[in-house]
């Protein structure tokens, strides 16, 4: 009897990676494939979920091709992605619009609205005394509404990037408990969903609009469809199990399964995540999220915006192709970059302050600092802010 792998998929802000693991988590070959975001106004990113489906193809040819096994040893599959990145589709699944990725914070106003309700779903957002973040779900779509009411009238199903991939492979839409427990207001040992605050807000009908079914990680969405197999080189009706936010399924990965240990995670924006046998609410937190990862547990979460996007737009502006040479004039600065001070707020604050209008900044520049200096005054800046979170 032939080796069994598994086939994990990582939906990621620059890009897609697909990864081939033995059934014990060693990986055999990984590979990615980007795609780009469209910032057309201040506070808005955007990318189109065509490029998400052309690049789970890519990948996925290129990490079989890599590792050598045949597609009939993949024994399942699964996919995790950002959140929220919120979709509108038609009723025949294709987008009505640019996908509004999770760091677009252009409803500022629709979240002040949300705040304004004082409904008890807001708990989770400092124990209800607000702000709720904009890049979250209700707001996104609360802004499409007000703004693009034609784009929302058309928009059969409004969902997630992770739900989007999930249709196309398996024909079914649902949604994962993980996505809708941390960004959605849904609260599956209690009332599920937030239909209280949406008819507060004048947004009833996205309850029909979201998809209807809510998986947790692990279980089945379906098998391949013959169009899915063909499309990513794997056969028909292999399973596909639920994921969820790429970030709490870091979570597991790192072993942060029980409380007293902190997840740290890293990327285009940080995450800080925890968990909780008992719910909590507190000012300059978000949470506690009931069930979101594990059945019985509570997560508990602070976060920033930009961090590794920053530093990669650092490298970019510098026209540097890799880090190696800013980090080698970086590491023979001091610490404190010569007093020069970085924050971190490119696309607002996520926590504590929950400010999507805050902004960016270099403060203290001189005639004296160079590139490395600028390079160095970001990374201390991201490495503070996490330090702020934590404290």
């Amino acid at each position: 009897m032939s080796k069994k792998y598994l086939l994990g998929v990582d939906g990621g802000t620059e890009g897609l990676r697909a990864g081939i693991f033995d059934i014990s988590g060693t990986p055999l070959a990984c590979t990615s494939t980007t795609y780009t975001t469209q910032f057309p106004a201040p506070s808005w990113a955007e990318q189109d979920p065509k490029d998400w489906w052309d690049a789970l193809g890519k990948s996925v040819r290129k990490v079989i091709l890599d590792s050598g096994i045949s597609v009939n040893q993949i024994a399942a599959m699964a996919v995790d992605t950002t959140c929220c990145s919120v979709v509108a589709l038609d009723g025949s699944g294709t987008p009505v619009r640019p996908a509004l990725i999770w760091m677009d914070v252009r409803s500022s106003e629709q979240a002040e609205q949300m705040v304004e309700t004082g409904d008890d779903a807001l708990r989770i957002n400092s124990n209800g005394c607000g702000p709720v973040s904009s890049e979250w779900m209700i707001p996104k779509a609360l802004w499409i509404k007000q703004n693009e009411p034609e784009i929302f009238e058309r928009a059969v199903t409004i969902c997630e990037y992770q739900d989007y991939i999930n249709l196309h492979l398996t024909g079914r839409l649902i949604s994962s408990i993980n996505n809708v427990s941390t960004r959605w207001h849904c609260d599956y040992t209690g009332d599920g969903v937030p239909k209280s605050l949406l008819k507060k807000l004048d947004l009833g009908e996205l309850v029909e609009k979201w998809p209807q079914e809510v998986l947790r990680l692990g279980e089945l969405v379906g098998g391949l469809t013959p169009r899915a197999a063909e499309h990513l080189g794997l056969t028909p009706d292999l399973p596909v199990v639920q994921g969820g936010a790429d970030a709490q399924i870091g979570m597991i990965g790192l072993g942060v399964v029980k409380p007293g240990n902190l997840a740290l995670i890293t990327g285009s924006s940080h995450l800080h995540l925890g968990l909780s046998e008992k719910p909590f609410h507190g000012t300059g937190i978000w949470g506690t999220y009931a069930d979101a990862l594990l059945p019985g547990l509570h997560t508990v979460e602070g976060g920033q915006t930009s961090t590794g996007s920053v530093i990669n737009w650092l490298k970019n502006l510098f026209g540097e192709s890799d880090y190696e040479s800013l980090n080698r004039d970086a590491s023979k600065l001091p610490p404190g970059s010569e007093n020069l001070i970085f924050q971190d707020h490119f696309q607002g604050n996520r926590t504590p302050h929950t400010d999507p209008k805050s902004r960016g900044a270099f403060h203290g520049l001189t005639l004296k600092h160079g590139r490395e200096h600028l390079f160095r005054a970001a990374i201390e800046g991201v490495a503070f802010g996490s330090e702020l979170i934590l404290e």
